[in-house]
């Protein structure tokens, strides 16, 4: 086990660093890394995912590379702008509806986004769940003239998603409501959503995430945890294997950390990423190894996480 710990370049869901746990099997490299606020239950799919990394594989890839999004944070309109165009990518995601932030941020940081991509880029947002339904209503009726390509969960609940799409003119896309819907069927059976965002980690694996995708039977796009290489691979592997990929992936979020495990890490050129396996370095593992009291912390998350999935 490896337990690495990253500064990150851009404040993040409210993290700093970006810490995990990185294990080799005999089928390669695996990560563990969810978020510090999350228990044991949850924390064992993130395990599952990392388990069936290193000692299963993945699906044969259907395509060899994978068109991705730049992720940009609640950041300033001005960095926003430098992120986007120093990305190559002609697709962006604006993180929006940050606590401490009005709505006017997020005009001001999606119109300059938008000037950055020009008018042919595809430019999505993301709030995260934060809006209540009339709130999303008010600011959706804002940025929807910035030519949205789609919203990424921007209210909390299933039958709120419902709501807003018979109120707005604007894709929605589900990302926690997939990862907490005991059926995932039910999102497209109720028309909650137009497309699903599927993340490997979160859901328990590749597989796992191929199984969601069926029986959705909406259209997917892949997204990372903000992950090192190894558990951006694994995002990638399940682009690769997905039978259709209508839509850029975000899965270039290795940009917004300050260094990564691989000597090559998997960054984005010219908006595309390779489906490919990993190797961390061993001098980058030496570089980037957690101080002993956090290495122990997230040893003992494992082992919460590990008996979890052995009472199943």
């Amino acid at each position: 086990m490896h337990v690495y710990d990253i500064p990150m370049l851009e404040r993040f869901r409210g993290q700093e660093r970006r810490r995990g746990l990185l294990i080799q099997g005999p089928a390669g490299w695996g990560e563990f890394s969810p978020f510090p606020d999350y228990d044991a239950v949850e924390s064992s799919r993130w395990l599952a995912a990392a388990l069936e990394a290193a000692n299963d594989g993945w699906p044969t890839p259907l395509r060899e590379r994978i068109p991705v999004n730049t992720t940009v944070p609640a950041v300033s309109p001005q960095r926003a702008h430098e992120l986007i165009r120093a990305s190559g990518c002609a697709t962006a995601k604006v993180k929006v509806a940050e606590p401490g932030q009005t709505l006017a941020d997020d005009i001001a940081r999606v119109e300059a986004a938008r000037d950055a991509l020009g008018p042919a880029g595809a430019l999505r947002i993301d709030a995260n769940g934060a809006w209540s339904l009339d709130d999303a209503v008010t600011a959706l009726g804002e940025l929807a003239r910035f030519d949205l390509e789609y919203a990424e969960q921007p209210v909390r609940s299933l039958s709120d998603m419902a709501a807003l799409r018979r109120r707005i003119d604007v894709r929605l896309a589900a990302d926690e409501s997939v990862r907490t819907a005991a059926d995932p069927l039910h999102i497209a059976e109720i028309d909650a959503a137009d497309l699903v965002v599927l993340k490997v980690q979160p859901l328990g694996g590749v597989r796992r995430c191929l199984d969601v995708a069926e029986a959705c039977g909406l259209p997917v796009v892949v997204s990372s945890a903000v992950e090192s290489s190894v558990g951006i691979a694994a995002g990638l592997a399940l682009a690769g294997a997905l039978p259709e990929l209508p839509f850029a992936c975000g899965l270039g979020t290795v940009s917004l950390l300050a260094d990564d495990v691989c000597a090559t890490p998997l960054r984005p050129d010219a908006g595309y990423l390779p489906v490919r396996r990993v190797e961390p370095d061993a001098a980058k593992l030496a570089a980037l190894a957690a101080d002993t009291e956090v290495t122990r912390w997230w040893t003992d998350r494992w082992a919460a996480a590990k008996g979890v999935l052995d009472a199943r």
